[in-house]
This record gives C-alpha cells, sequence and structure tokens, in this order.
C-alpha cells in the first residue's frame, strides 16, 4: 500500500502533530463566533448567530444537523489563500483528489475516497459530481472552475445516489454563487504574480426596484507557461482563460424567488503535453528535457475549449410548510485539442482531438418542512449526448486509427427523502431513488496509412481495416436507497449513523476495438457502491472548538476500469473491465478552532484504505477472464491526506492585518491500477502562505499570497506507452512550481 518516503513520512507526523496543536484553544474565551470567523481561513458564510448553513439534503440546514461527511469551503477563503481553481480544494479536504487532465487547462480528474474517474473520454462518466448552483454538470471538460462569483463550495464525500443519483458514487461538489439580493454592490480584483500571471475580476448587482436585480461577473486570467515547448517556442502550463456569469432574479414577496443565469467559459491556453520521464535509450530526441516543465512536442499547440449554460430556478411557497422548486437547465460544451504522447517533434505517437457534448436537465422539488417532518420528494430528466473523435497516429509505423463515436444518454429518476424528528434528541432519516438510464452509443474506428486521418486533415491517407463499426442501445436501472439515524444530546452535538447505496451508470466504450475484444459491442455495466458510515458533528468550548469526525466502510462492486495497451498494428488497445469486489474503509477528522478574534486555526486528516478482493480481466489474449486482484491497486488515491492552517490577525491602520500559513500532505499514491514506479508519485507537502489586509468597513483589500513555497516538484498525472513503436512514451504531468501572486481588490 503506502510507499511513504522517510522524509515524507516525517513531514507527514509533523503536519499530524500540527494538526493537534493548532486544533487547541488557548487564548481569551470571550469572544463570539461569530466575531472571531472572520478571518477563519475555511469559514464559509454564516448566520448571524455563527451557524453554517448549507443545503446538502436539497434544503437549508445546520452543517452539524446533516448525517453526512462534508467539507465548507467559502469563495473568499480560496480567494484570500490564492487558489487559482478548484482543485485547490483537495488542499483543505481531506480523502480529495482534484487535478487538471492532461491535454487542456480546464479539463477536471475527481476522486473521492477512492472513487472518481481519470479518463475524461465522452461517453464515459464521472465518479464524483460536479453541480453549479443544483445543476449538474455531466462532462469533465471546462470543469477545472476558477474562484470568482462563488459563495461556497460543498464537498459530500460517500455516495449521494438518493439526492443527487447516478455518478455520485464517490461524493459531490457543489459550487454556490453568490444571490443577487436587493441592494447595489460592486468588486473588482486585479492580481499580478510570477510568471506574469494577471487575474482582473469584476462583478456588480443592479437593484431595479424592490423585487428586481441583475448581476454579472467576468473574469480574465492570463498566466505565461511554467515552461516552453522546445520544438514550437510556445508556453507549456500557460493559462489564457475568459469567463463571465451573468444573471437575473426577481423576488415579488418572501415566498416567491426566480432566477436565470448563464455563464460561458473560453479556454485558450496552449496544450498540456506532459514531459518524457525516460529515454528510449536509442534516439537522444526521446531524451527528457531538463526541465519537468518543457516539453519537445511536435504536435502544435492549438487548443480551445469552450462551455456555456443557461439555468432557470424557481421557489414558490405554496404555504408556510410546502414548497415548490424548479430547475430547468442547458449546457454545452466543445474541445479542439492536440495531445504529443511521445514528446518529441515527429508524430512518434500523437493524438488530435475533439470532443462535443450538450445536455438539458429539468428538476422539479417539493419540499416539506414541519415541525419533525423534513423532507423532499422530486423528479429528475436528463437529454444528452456526448461525441468526438481523435486519431492515433503512430509515426515510426506510418499508420493512423481513427477513433469516433457518440453516446445519447436520457435519464429519468424519482427521489424522495424525509427526516422524522422522534423526540428533541433523536431523529430518523430515509431515502430512496429509482434511476433509468437509456443509452445508445455508436463507435467507428479505422485503420489509415499515413499521418493523420481524412477526419484531421490528410486527404491522401489510405483506409485500411475498419476495426469497430457498430451502433448498439442498453438500458440500466437502479434503486438507490439511504438512511440515518442521528441522536443530539444538545442542539450543537450530533452521533449519526448512515447507510448508502450509489452507482455509476454503464455505457459503451468510445475506443473499443471490436477486432481485438469482439465483445466491446455489447458494452459495460453499471458499477455500484454500498457505504457505512458512522460520524460525529460538534462544538464545544462555548463554540470555540468545531470537531467533524466520521469513519467509512464501503463495498464496492463492477467498477470500471479503463485499460490500454500498445498493440500492433493499430497502435493503442482500449478495454473497460468491470473489474470485480474491492473493500474501501478509512476516517476523515476536520477541526476548527476560533479562541479569539484574532487567532484561528482548521486541521483536517484523511485516511483511506482501499483493497481489491476481486479483480477480473482478460490477460495475454485470453479469452477467459483472469483474477490479478493481488496485483491490482486504486489509482490517484493516497492512503494519507493532511490539511493544517493557522491565522494570525491584528489592527492595524483603520483595518485588520492577517497571516496564514498553511501546510498539506498527501502519501504517495498510483497513477494507474497497475503499479508503474516510473509514474507513481512518491508522498509530498506543500507549504502556503499569504498576508492580507482588509480595512476596517470591508471595501479595499491588499494582500500576498505564495504557494508551494518549498519549490516542490510532485506528479498529478502521466501515461505509460512503453515500446519501440510507440517511442517508450513514459510521460508525466506536474503541479504549479512555487507562485507568489499581489492581489488588490475594492467593494462597494
Amino acid at each position: 500500500m503506502s510507499r511513504l518516503n522517510p522524509s515524507a513520512r516525517h513531514l507527514l507526523f509533523a503536519g499530524a502533530a500540527l494538526a493537534a496543536l493548532t486544533a487547541t484553544p488557548a487564548l481569551a474565551q470571550d469572544a463570539t463566533l461569530a466575531e472571531a470567523q472572520t478571518d477563519t481561513p475555511a469559514a464559509p458564510a454564516q448566520t448571524a448567530d455563527g451557524e453554517i448553513v448549507v443545503t446538502a439534503r436539497r434544503r437549508e440546514e445546520n452543517l452539524i444537523d446533516v448525517p453526512i461527511s462534508m467539507s465548507v469551503i467559502s469563495g473568499d477563503s480560496l480567494v484570500r489563500s490564492g487558489a487559482a481553481d478548484i482543485t485547490a480544494l483537495q488542499d483543505k479536504t481531506p480523502n480529495l483528489t482534484l487535478q487538471i487532465a492532461r491535454g487542456s487547462n480546464s479539463t477536471l480528474i475527481a476522486f473521492s475516497r477512492g472513487v472518481g474517474q481519470q479518463d475524461p473520454l465522452w461517453g464515459f462518466e464521472p465518479g464524483v459530481a460536479l453541480y453549479i448552483d443544483d445543476v449538474y454538470v455531466a462532462r469533465p471538460q471546462g470543469a477545472v472552475l476558477d474562484i470568482f462569483d462563488v459563495e461556497r463550495v460543498e464537498v459530500l464525500r460517500g455516495p449521494q445516489g438518493t439526492l443527487y443519483g447516478r455518478n455520485t458514487i464517490g461524493g459531490a461538489v457543489k459550487y454556490v454563487t453568490r444571490r443577487l439580493g436587493n441592494e447595489f454592490k460592486a468588486n473588482a480584483r486585479a492580481s499580478y504574480g510570477s510568471y506574469n500571471q494577471l487575474d482582473l475580476v469584476g462583478q456588480v448587482t443592479v437593484p431595479i426596484g424592490d423585487s428586481f436585480a441583475i448581476g454579472g461577473a467576468v473574469a480574465r486570467y492570463k498566466r505565461d507557461g511554467f515552461g516552453e515547448n522546445l520544438t514550437t517556442g510556445a508556453e507549456h502550463y500557460d493559462k489564457d482563460v475568459i469567463a463571465a456569469r451573468l444573471s437575473a432574479e426577481f423576488a415579488p414577496t418572501d415566498n416567491i424567488f426566480f432566477r436565470v443565469a448563464g455563464d460561458r467559459v473560453l479556454d485558450k491556453s496552449n496544450p498540456r503535453h506532459g514531459t518524457r520521464l525516460l529515454p528510449n535509450g536509442v534516439d537522444p530526441i526521446y531524451a527528457p528535457t531538463a526541465s519537468i516543465y518543457d516539453t519537445r512536442a511536435g504536435i502544435g499547440d492549438d487548443n480551445r475549449v469552450e462551455t456555456k449554460g443557461l439555468s432557470a430556478t424557481g421557489e414558490m411557497g405554496l404555504s408556510n410548510s410546502l414548497t415548490f422548486k424548479t430547475i430547468s437547465a442547458w449546457r454545452e460544451g466543445h474541445t479542439d485539442t492536440v495531445i504529443d504522447f511521445d514528446n518529441t517533434r515527429l508524430p512518434t505517437l500523437d493524438v488530435p482531438a475533439e470532443y462535443d457534448d450538450r445536455q438539458f436537465t429539468q428538476e422539479l422539488q417539493l419540499l416539506y418542512e414541519g415541525d419533525r417532518i423534513q423532507g423532499v420528494v422530486g423528479l429528475y430528466y436528463l437529454n444528452g449526448r456526448a461525441s468526438g473523435a481523435f486519431d492515433t497516429v503512430v509515426g515510426l509505423l506510418n499508420t493512423t486509427t481513427l477513433t469516433s463515436g457518440t453516446v445519447f444518454t436520457k435519464s429519468y429518476a424519482a427521489f424522495g427523502d424525509v427526516s422524522f424528528d422522534l423526540t428533541e434528541q433523536f431523529k430518523v432519516s430515509a431515502g430512496l431513488r429509482y434511476t433509468k438510464d437509456d443509452k445508445t452509443g455508436t463507435v467507428f474506428r479505422r485503420n489509415y496509412t499515413g499521418i493523420r486521418s481524412p477526419y484531421f486533415g490528410n486527404a491522401a491517407a489510405v483506409p485500411g481495416l475498419i476495426r469497430t463499426d457498430y451502433t448498439n442501445s442498453r438500458s440500466f436501472e437502479k434503486l438507490t436507497p439511504r438512511i440515518s439515524i442521528s441522536y443530539q444530546p444538545r442542539g450543537d452535538l450530533n452521533f449519526y449513523a448512515s447507510y448508502g447505496k450509489g452507482f455509476k451508470s454503464g455505457g459503451f466504450d468510445m475506443r473499443g476495438d471490436a477486432v481485438f475484444t469482439p465483445t466491446t459491442v455489447n458494452g459495460y455495466d453499471p458499477e455500484t457502491i454500498d457505504s457505512y458510515e458512522l460520524g460525529m458533528k460538534g462544538a464545544f468550548l462555548d463554540r470555540m472548538l468545531f470537531v467533524n469526525l466520521a469513519g467509512f466502510y464501503s463495498k464496492y462492486k463492477d467498477q470500471q476500469v479503463t485499460i490500454q495497451v500498445p498493440a500492433l498494428p493499430s497502435g493503442i488497445a482500449s478495454f473497460v473491465d468491470n473489474a470485480g469486489k474491492a473493500d474501501i474503509y478509512g476516517v476523515e477528522l476536520e477541526m476548527r478552532a476560533v479562541p479569539s478574534r484574532h487567532f484561528s486555526a482548521t486541521a483536517s486528516f484523511g485516511y483511506t484504505n482501499a483493497d481489491y478482493k476481486e479483480f477480473l480481466t482478460f490477460v495475454g489474449g485470453g479469452t477467459t477472464p483472469v483474477d490479478v486482484a493481488d496485483d491490482r491497486v486504486f489509482q490517484n488515491t493516497p492512503e494519507f491526506t493532511v490539511n493544517a492552517s493557522a491565522t494570525w490577525s491584528a489592527d492595524l491602520a483603520g483595518g485588520t492585518l492577517s497571516f496564514t500559513p498553511a501546510v498539506s500532505l498527501r502519501s504517495d499514491f498510483n497513477m494507474f491500477e497497475i503499479p508503474t514506479p516510473a509514474l507513481d508519485q512518491d508522498g509530498y507537502a506543500l507549504l502556503d502562505a499569504s498576508l492580507n489586509w482588509t480595512s476596517g468597513d470591508g471595501r479595499y483589500r491588499i494582500g500576498v499570497a505564495g504557494r508551494n513555497l518549498t519549490d516542490g516538484r510532485y506528479r498529478v498525472g502521466g501515461y505509460n506507452f512503453p515500446g519501440a513503436f510507440t517511442g517508450n512514451s513514459i510521460i508525466g504531468y506536474y503541479g504549479p512550481p512555487r507562485t507568489v501572486t499581489g492581489t488588490v481588490e475594492v467593494r462597494y
């Protein structure tokens, strides 16, 4: 399992000790929570009495009352810490991995408690769902959201199959934007930092009368690359993004609320090609570069990702206890990108690609809030299409394989979740969701002689063997229950036990090669998880110390695992296994201490033990599945994660100066199910710090934030295509180096 090196192990233990120390209140005890948490680095939005309000169960509740292991991070705290995007959440949340995938700057890889999706190809479903204001984002392209116009982010761990449905088998990340309100507000923020980083963000809310308001936010992110493409001279690991949101809200009474919102993100950052980790031992052009951020990719630097969406939300109070809610949304995205898997000027293993997706969703909810009964029932519908095409160019053989396809999905669901107060201390909550997915998949795969196929511009390519050409349909149905029991001896202390089931929908392998694996035309089955959890959430020492503790045990079945192997003459063969069975268990601890208005601290600890009990796959071209569980490991699942931060503040020049150092540690982890020493990442630690001055009226802020201050080097992804005809293509992708950013912010 974990192979933490000695230095990283010492850092891990030191971080755990720091977590314990910083979570112990030691200062004055007469500060109220509402005063003290102004500068708490991870404190989300709160009510006047200091309660943290979340919507994990589709209704507003105090965080302590919710029997779900979850983290809540405010948008302001992410901005103050210099977080570039939502991948920074993994530095603040136990047992979570969020990383940027290959190719583009904005494709998301997400794992929680060992469950997720690494392959961002169209048609594959995520294991950790992303929501923007209760709207499900089905595809990982364009899902690396930047931090602007966001009130808070809620990270729900464990299966959320009842209230959120399919593909929340590992959890859900909810990106909650700010409501406009009925007062004029404006905000402008400018940041300049390392590698000529320039971020410009502006937001405005304009009320029109007492019940109507319009608002908008626009952000421009520009940064030079951490490295260079030594073949083309272009920036590598750069950023070039423009994003905007526009919304209108109408609230004629306290019981009626309507919101229409639109967003668009355009990412023209250069493609991420990665860097070679090993030479092929023959030709010097295949040697690794001096800098891990450099590349010699010769395929080019064209990359464009565009996503946009429109949503309409309505809430109508039918009575004092009954509310009707409707959420309608449309989203679409398009990606043009190139990936040079050999990292040389030659087309040894090149992949030009395009992705298209669109989705329409409609959700209807009926919420009830009584003295002893609270709950929600609803209906959900999704109509989606995911399609794309790519060439696999194997230049040393002068061959190309074109792969293209489309998956149409219609998903229907009915759900209900009800909580009942048996007494003032005991509560029971139960829910059930029925989901039906209808999928139609079309896959085409053909060999060509020549560099690139006609689809990607080579009209002279000679067509060869059609390897895959089929259209097939399948339906998947699943019941996903949830039940929990809570005991609250007092209002701010909750002990709970829960059970929940989640499932990820089945589908069709868009890379499937019917010559190598004829059964690919049948598709693959859903995966499921049964998760049991014991937890405690509480406030102690006059609400100066908050502790969330959870232990979980999960039975994981039929996990979908994508395996790609070199294969002549088509280049790469791919197939999806429903791997078998696995047991996952672990612990999550989060603490927040606020002993005074001048000091606060947070700490978290995550432990995950994920072990395959059965892993059936075909080996060496055999036709009988073989159990290789002893040789397989979970990917993107460090055994330990530790995060700790502290904030010291002081009154200065009519405002408040606050200093926040933070450390995050991750034990070693594997990139894929098959251990690959050249790719797998050893344990590492990241040190961040921020210094912010805020005026007494909150209108002005001047800040500086440093991230990865020790300038550590750590891989966040990689690929392994060994062999002579692929140029021994073992490449890695790396997290950002040390960066320092200064910010000026003005609020009206």
